[in-house]
């Protein structure tokens, strides 16, 4: 069903269009998949979330013709933000109204500028993805938390590395009952991974 995307906000043609969205159970009738390739329902507490084992997926299809691949990689989006995502859910909006059997893949958006201020990366109008409030905070995929992850070891890091700069052995001894590590900064091998305003 097409949506006023002039009338009506992403969000509110998420929160419609999200109410006809099939179930996880639906999806795995719809795409013939069998009983061992979809995860257990008990990992996933939402409900409207399902994760696949490709592998499996993979292995049961090898036989099967190969099908075609479309990578959507680097685009200058335009000044509304209509970039890879959106470019990539019209993609298969448009194979999928021509009658082909379409599937897509989309990395999870960074975390970026939130609240609506960039957008949520899920696309756009017509053509968004569905749950959007799930792929916009994250809950969809493992990169945001490696992200963060890594981000917090480079904070403790440069914050070890300060304090060491800032207090002489006795202070630091007194402060934090830690001993000096000297950390080179010119050794350092590991980086930011998105650094948008913690450094």
């Amino acid at each position: 069903m097409a949506y006023d995307a002039v009338k009506m906000a992403d969000w509110q043609i998420s929160e419609a269009a999200e109410k006809n969205m099939p179930t996880p159970e639906q999806w795995k009738e719809k795409l013939g998949l069998m009983p061992d390739e979809m995860l257990p329902d008990e990992m996933l507490p939402m409900g409207r979330l399902a994760k696949l084992d490709f592998l499996k997926i993979m292995n049961r299809l090898q036989k099967e013709d190969d099908g075609k691949y479309i990578e959507v990689t680097a685009i200058t989006p335009t000044p509304l933000g209509e970039g890879k995502s959106t470019t990539s859910v019209g993609l298969m909006e448009g194979l999928g109204m021509r009658g082909k059997n379409v599937g897509g893949a989309l990395r999870q958006p960074s975390g970026g500028p939130t609240m609506n201020v960039k957008g949520t990366a899920a696309g756009g109008g017509n053509a968004l993805i569905i749950p959007m409030t799930e792929f916009s905070l994250g809950l969809t995929g493992d990169i945001n938390d490696i992200m963060n992850a890594h981000n917090l070891a480079m904070v403790a890091l440069t914050s070890r590395m300060q304090h060491e700069r800032n207090y002489n052995d006795e202070q630091l001894a007194r402060l934090t009952k830690m001993r000096r590590l000297d950390v080179d900064p010119t050794r350092i091998e590991m980086g930011w991974i998105i650094d948008f305003c913690a450094h």
